[in-house]
């Protein structure tokens, strides 16, 4: 049977586990029309990104 040589340290071990903790990124809304936007992305429906335009977006 084997055997671990060395105790697992704490962080190790953590770090493991932190693993099945994760949720997925996090969605954030454009400050400009409030459109679920994924972080650090250009907003899709308005084409704002750090409060500048730039994307030239379509009306519908």
């Amino acid at each position: 049977m084997a055997v671990p040589k060395r105790k697992t340290s704490r962080a190790q071990r953590r770090q493991r586990k932190a693993a099945n903790r994760y949720e997925g990124v996090q969605a954030t809304y454009c400050p400009n029309c409030s459109a679920p936007v994924e972080p650090h992305r250009v907003c899709t429906a308005c084409g704002f990104y750090d409060g500048k335009q730039v994307l030239a977006v379509e009306s519908k």
